[in-house]
């Protein structure tokens, strides 16, 4: 999928984690809804940091690149490392280490370590990261090109300063789901459930998603997880744009409304 559909998906998804929650009976502050949509949204870009052509390589300018790089030839030196007979031979990471349930699990972890180890600030890093992502892939016309990115990252900077201090009021979520004692624990599920919705919606597509690894199918470590190839299609088709999209947005509302318990 290309980044926006990835982004809306990664927000429909905990706006539908919202939905459950109140149904439940445990529903969820407004504000954790709204923070973990949008670091969903943005976190449903980052499994693309192994390629150089996606947004999320290009949102922090030089850093991202760079760090692009990195992740590119670790995720083709773990594909090296760990193929079997039946994988093919690659010339790059793409793709690979950055789509799995296991890379998924460990940036969760990762940002919840950040979150709680780091206080305020690590926090703050955190929601600036991803708001910049959010914006990127939920309003990619308007943040197209190079000459928008500093208006971005003022715009992520600020809405993350505001989110944070509304967080820290009593009772709008800093502690939900954990104690006191671990404050923004919950920080790491949106980043989890983002990574994994972006492989999910990279296995419906042609080329499918190696989800599993390292667990090994058959001959083959790096299976691509997908459907039947007649129901897959390609990135950035009018599947995707005319179809997929509207029913994000369709099913994001309806998760929102349920899970402020409107419906």
């Amino acid at each position: 999928m290309m980044g926006p559909a990835h982004s809306l998906s990664g927000a429909a998804a905990w706006l539908g984690v919202g939905a459950a929650t109140a149904a439940a009976g445990h529903p969820m502050p407004w504000p954790v809804i709204l923070v973990g949509a949008l670091i969903c949204a943005g976190a449903a870009l980052a499994p693309d940091l192994d390629h150089k052509a996606a947004t999320i390589s290009r949102a922090f300018g030089p850093v991202s690149r760079t760090v692009c790089e990195v992740v590119d030839k670790l995720s083709y030196a773990v594909y090296k490392g760990t193929r079997k007979q039946g994988d093919p031979r690659r010339s790059g990471g793409h793709r690979t280490l950055s789509h799995t349930w296991l890379w998924a699990v460990l940036i969760g972890a990762g940002s919840a370590g950040v979150a709680i180890l780091g206080g305020r600030w690590g926090v703050l890093a955190i929601l600036f990261v991803h708001m910049v992502l959010a914006i990127e892939g939920l309003l990619w016309r308007a943040a197209r090109g190079s000459s928008s990115d500093i208006l971005v990252w003022l715009l992520a900077a600020t809405s993350a300063w505001i989110l944070a201090g509304v967080l820290d009021k009593p009772g709008n979520g800093s502690d939900w789901l954990f104690t006191d004692q671990h404050q923004y624990l919950w920080l790491g599920l949106p980043v989890v459930l983002g990574a994994l919705v972006h492989d999910i919606g990279d296995a419906l597509t042609v080329s499918g998603c190696p989800i599993l690894w390292p667990i090994p199918l058959g001959r083959r470590r790096w299976y691509p997880i997908g459907p039947p190839k007649v129901m897959r299609f390609r990135a950035g088709s009018w599947i995707e744009l005319k179809v997929l999209m509207p029913v994000f947005i369709l099913l994001g509302g309806v998760g929102c409304a349920a899970a402020l318990n409107v419906i």
